[in-house]
């Protein structure tokens, strides 16, 4: 039985990982609402969301892993990957640690966290490689956006997720 239980999840995290490959391709195709470098909806997490409230922080990291590794193939740079997977790393981190203490009910507030954690992730590689003042003075405009987009996101994981638990798909 624990063997058929880790092959769904598997499963289902190689479906969600699919999707959200695919949310990323298609985000990367609408023209920015801010034209600033960065500042980009992050759609892709929400299905990161839905894998750590239906299968497990393992199974989301898993996800977020395969998904950064899989998107830099994609688009083929070297240093999309190491924002991303900066980025990405912290969030899901401050996410696994923010949701123990939250639980499902305060998804979107989980999602504003790892946005504002991913952007500090990605400044952090900035900073590294073109100077510290060079990019703090964007932190207030990253945070803003964070906020707004994070809060978005978040809700409507919220929203699948709880209706994927009610139909038992995952």
């Amino acid at each position: 039985m624990q063997f058929r239980d880790s092959l769904r999840k598997l499963t289902a995290t190689a479906v969600l990982t699919a999707v959200a490959l695919i949310v990323f391709v298609v985000e990367a195709q609408i023209p920015p609402i801010v034209p600033l470098p960065g500042i980009k909806l992050g759609l892709a997490n929400a299905i990161t969301l839905i894998a750590m409230e239906l299968l497990g922080k393992r199974y989301a990291a898993g996800l977020v892993l395969l998904r950064i590794v899989l998107s830099a193939v994609l688009t083929g740079t070297l240093m999309s990957f190491l924002y991303s997977l900066c980025g990405g790393v912290l969030s899901l981190a401050v996410m696994c640690m923010v949701h123990k203490l939250l639980g499902s009910s305060k998804l979107w507030a989980i999602s504003v966290l790892g946005a504002i954690a991913h952007n500090a992730g990605q400044l952090l590689v900035a900073m590294r490689l073109l100077g510290f003042g060079a990019v703090i003075g964007y932190l207030p405009t990253l945070t803003i956006s964070a906020i707004i987009c994070g809060a978005g996101v978040g809700l409507c994981a919220q929203a699948v997720s709880a209706r994927l638990k009610n139909m038992k798909i995952i």
